[in-house]
């Protein structure tokens, strides 16, 4: 299975430039999506990991996906590199 990349903050595919965040030099980022970041910088930087889990499972459920789908993408956020513990 190819391994895709995702946003290391809320765990959305990066699957194009799109939605890729950006970088201070307008570099589109690897790492990040454009809804968490941008110009190099997390856009609600005061956001903890029970309130990304909350967003995202706010944001799926609006966009009707499983809850299977909820549940596994709302586990994996604890390793993603915003979230692990250092």
């Amino acid at each position: 299975m190819e391994n895709k990349a995702i946003c290391q903050s809320c765990g959305m595919p990066l699957d194009s430039d799109d939605v890729k965040g950006t970088e201070k030099d307008g570099q589109k980022s690897n790492e990040y999506c454009k809804y968490c970041y941008e110009n190099g910088e997390f856009r609600h930087p005061k956001m903890n990991l029970d309130d990304m889990k909350s967003n995202v499972q706010n944001q799926m459920k609006k966009l009707e996906h499983h809850e299977y789908a909820i549940q596994k993408a709302i586990n994996i956020l604890p390793s993603l590199n915003r979230w692990k513990k250092n």
